[in-house]
């Protein structure tokens, strides 16, 4: 039987990282793969065990550790469904003539008929809104 390598084994657990990764969505796991990497690329330059998993450590966590502050600083972006970025109806006009004792009314928009859900404060009334959210084929919008 061959013994593997050192390279070998930091490229298997880096491989295995990256698998897990993609099983799990985490993208930390993309990170810490990334030092395993570049402890494959110490051992293949002929580094030390030690220096191999100082290096592994180092880049690892400091990639976990960079991404982290990057995603503390960058705060995530509003959900699809409210975020005008990727739905451009959201912080559209449009004209609700009356509302239904549901809070729903069925409203003119961009040529075909919507239903249309009063989300803002107080009662709905008629009169221009904006859209605010989209969810399904719902208008969410509060008065203008």
């Amino acid at each position: 039987m061959t013994e593997l390598s050192a390279p070998i084994v930091w490229w298997i657990a880096a491989g295995l990282a990256v698998a897990l990764e993609l099983a799990t969505g985490t993208f930390y796991l993309l990170m810490f793969a990334l030092g395993l990497a570049c402890a494959a690329l110490a051992a293949h330059a002929g580094a030390s065990f030690t220096l191999q998993l100082v290096v592994a450590s180092a880049v690892g966590g400091g990639a976990v550790a960079a991404w982290h502050v990057r995603r503390t600083k960058h705060p995530r972006s509003a959900p699809a469904q409210s975020n005008p970025d990727v739905n451009l109806d959201i912080g559209q006009r449009l004209q609700v003539d009356t509302w239904s004792s549901d809070g729903t009314a069925r409203v003119q928009y961009r040529g075909t008929a919507w239903t249309a859900r009063y989300a803002g404060p107080g009662n709905p009334s008629a009169g221009w809104h904006v859209v605010r959210a989209v969810e399904g084929n719902v208008l969410v919008v509060e008065r203008a």
